[in-house]
């Protein structure tokens, strides 16, 4: 099972910066696939962004690209979200996600495994 845990959270005015970090545990973490998702106040989960094993391919929300870099760091077990120019609407909470692979260079946007998210607020 995986473990996974956000941080970096908080409130942001809009035009700001924050950068969400994910670790992970209990597996592999060069064997994951790591993603992001956001759900706003009442709204349903939303795909935000994917990394695949290797970190060399991404895939990116419409929404949200342009704004916004997952990278991951495989010798730390860590997955990060680097959002700029961050807008009101981006006001969520945001899970980090993942899911064991075969595939190295896959990106996934179904996941099994998710953490209890981390609150961002971006204030006009």
């Amino acid at each position: 099972q995986v473990q996974l845990v956000e941080s970096g959270g908080g409130l942001v005015q809009a035009g700001g910066s924050l950068t969400l970090s994910c670790a992970a545990s209990g597996h592999t973490f060069n064997n994951l696939a790591l993603g992001w998702f956001r759900q706003p106040p009442g709204k349903e989960r939303e795909f935000v962004a994917a990394i695949s094993r290797s970190g060399s391919r991404t895939n990116y929300a419409d929404s949200m690209k342009g704004r916004v870099t997952i990278s991951r760091n495989n010798a730390k077990n860590m997955v990060y979200l680097q959002m700029n120019n961050l807008k009101p609407e981006d006001t969520a909470v945001y899970y980090c996600a993942a899911e064991r692979t075969n595939l190295l260079y896959g990106v996934t946007t179904d996941f099994s495994s998710w953490g209890q998210g981390t609150q961002v607020t971006v204030s006009s």
